[in-house]
């Protein structure tokens, strides 16, 4: 590896484990000399640095837009249900699928509560002598993103799945599907681990409809984030129309990566379409 100025090298190792460092100088190596991991010609170590730089420019942005649709999704899930069903909507074993999963999730709340220092729920335990827990939306608040997800998923009804669905343009199966997967990129994104080239375990069922969204995937690539990308970039247009997040994303992804796109699994012409403009 072509290293120009050791100091700095040994300073950004000194601060970066290598085996974290060394993932994003894979793509450099050989590919018929894998085993010895002999490098590419003037392969730099600038080059690996500014990839790793790429990535964790890459993954607070994409923590910007889960954080956004996240939100959404915990406030829809919370105004649908208390608009049917009341203030205790998740009490009722009638709105989900199975009292296994019904009293097991219960218990899970009723952990996060004990364990919550969140300032609404210390107010509602010292200004309520009600026996019940806290309102749905309230609840909605502590819990852990893959519980809600799941709570979504286990609605009994398809029409209170299809009520939450509606604002986001597309069908209950395809949205449980993503919060399925956005909470597995989630995890990743929030342990810093790498973005870029890692093809994921837990993929999104792509959306039929509408069908001008539907065109804007790549379904060659159901294991890289592009196609993550793609929908948050659809949602957050929905959800806030003035928003700039599709623009910079296209802005960092130009500056760093312009012509190494393709372990993200975007397709050649992807510039082209109007999500990214």
């Amino acid at each position: 590896m072509v290293i120009d100025n050791k100091a700095r090298a040994a300073r950004y190792l000194t601060h970066i484990n290598y085996y974290r460092l060394r993932a994003y100088w894979l793509p450099f190596e050989e590919p018929a000399d894998i085993p010895n991991h002999k490098l590419k010609t003037n392969t730099a170590f600038n080059d690996v640095l500014n990839l790793y730089l790429f990535d964790r420019k890459f993954r607070l942005l994409v923590m910007e837009a889960i954080e956004r649709v996240e939100i959404s999704f915990r406030t829809r899930f919370a105004y649908e249900l208390s608009l049917k069903y009341g203030s205790h909507a998740y009490l009722e074993p009638s709105c989900f699928s199975g009292k296994d999963f019904f009293y097991r999730n219960i218990s899970t709340i009723e952990s996060e509560i004990r364990r919550s220092t969140e300032t609404f729920i210390e107010h509602y335990k010292t200004t309520y002598d009600d026996p019940k827990l806290p309102p749905i939306w309230a609840i909605c608040e502590i819990m852990s993103f893959g519980q809600l997800s799941i709570c979504y998923k286990q609605l009994r009804l398809r029409a209170d799945r299809n009520a939450i669905a509606r604002p986001f343009g597309i069908g209950e199966k395809a949205l449980a599907s993503f919060m399925h997967h956005l909470t597995h990129i989630r995890n990743i994104t929030a342990h810093h681990g790498r973005l870029w080239n890692r093809r994921f375990v837990v993929t999104m069922t792509i959306p039929a409809l509408p069908v001008e969204l539907a065109r804007k995937f790549n379904p060659g690539a159901p294991r890289n984030i592009y196609n993550t990308l793609v929908m948050l970039a659809y949602l957050l247009k929905l959800i806030s129309p003035g928003t700039t997040w599709p623009g910079r994303m296209r802005a960092l992804i130009e500056e760093y990566v312009a012509n190494n796109t393709a372990p993200m699994g975007f397709p050649e012409d992807w510039r082209k379409l109007l999500l990214w403009k």
